[in-house]
């Protein structure tokens, strides 16, 4: 089991609920390092007074807030402990609201509220009410020298909680919607058809990461001392003649639509630069390496 970050309890009306929070999220991020290059080794970093132009140790090294210009004021783990009396070690659900009201926007990660010990009958009692209901729950709690908003929703039986960006957080939009916002009905209607051709049920799993599986090639690549081909990418121009490149847009979406489906004689009739881009559609792995022979194998497999 995943290591919990907090423990912690739901406070709903006088019931307490005693929770464990995991993260929801494993990135696969690749992780780089600075190295010397002649030998090979790591660069390192210390802390150093700029002042002194000396290192400095970790007991002499303390949280500051910089009131004004020069002038800074030393906090403590106390002065922390006592900002967080509100919501220490508890989720306080303020409210409950349709998920659907909202705004995405305000979303910045999800985590995973599990029973703590002896608390399981509790918890199951607030998920499944809450799942009865349709609605989540609005709530603040302290994590890290920081207050958090969350929205608690039930997922596959588990509380979840979307950690959210207070509303002072959110930049306003404005200035940034078009200036000349007429739009021609014929082009209309042709985008609406655009839209149409890419149509379909969200399912995760058919989306991967395909900039670190390229990473991932290159570096399997360069360990044996291949040599990496770089793709010449065109500048992104807008259409001269928008009706025209919406239109070709369309019939484009209609014939890619489904590669899967292609008959062997109409991959192999494409061209190599087609082909790939039927790859890249279709998440491929190592389809840079590929002739056009075998990028047709793998569509095919696909």
């Amino acid at each position: 089991m995943a290591r919990s970050l907090w423990t912690g309890s739901i406070s709903f009306g006088l019931v307490s609920v005693p929770v464990r929070m995991y993260s929801a999220v494993e990135e696969h991020t690749l992780h780089f390092n600075l190295v010397h290059e002649p030998d090979g080794s790591r660069i390192g970093y210390e802390k150093v007074c700029k002042a002194e132009d000396k290192p400095v140790p970790d007991d002499e090294i303390v949280k500051a807030f910089e009131y004004e210009k020069g002038e800074w004021v030393y906090m403590t783990d106390e002065d922390f402990e006592a900002a967080a009396a509100e919501n220490h070690r508890t989720i306080d659900i303020r409210a409950f609201v349709p998920f659907d009201d909202v705004d995405p926007i305000y979303f910045e990660r999800t985590y995973y509220l599990g029973p703590a010990q002896d608390g399981e009958r509790v918890y199951a009692l607030l998920a499944r009410a809450m799942a009865d209901s349709g609605l989540a729950g609005v709530a603040k709690w302290v994590m890290r020298d920081r207050q958090n908003l969350g929205l608690l929703r039930v997922r596959d039986g588990v509380i979840a909680v979307e950690r959210m960006h207070f509303a002072d957080e959110i930049r306003s939009p404005e200035g940034l919607a078009p200036s000349d916002g007429e739009v021609n009905k014929q082009e209309l209607e042709m985008a609406a058809q655009l839209i149409e051709q890419f149509k379909g049920d969200f399912k995760p799993e058919e989306y991967r990461d395909t900039y670190r599986d390229a990473l991932c090639e290159i570096i399997e690549a360069k360990r044996k001392g291949k040599a990496v081909r770089v793709e010449p990418e065109a500048e992104p121009e807008a259409p001269t003649d928008l009706m025209s490149a919406l239109r070709a847009s369309v019939e484009a979406a209609r014939r890619n639509r489904a590669p899967r489906r292609s008959s062997s004689g109409d991959l192999e009739s494409r061209s190599k630069d087609e082909l790939y881009k039927l790859a890249q559609d279709a998440d491929i792995p190592g389809r840079s390496d590929m002739s056009k022979e075998e990028l047709v194998e793998a569509l095919r497999a696909a």
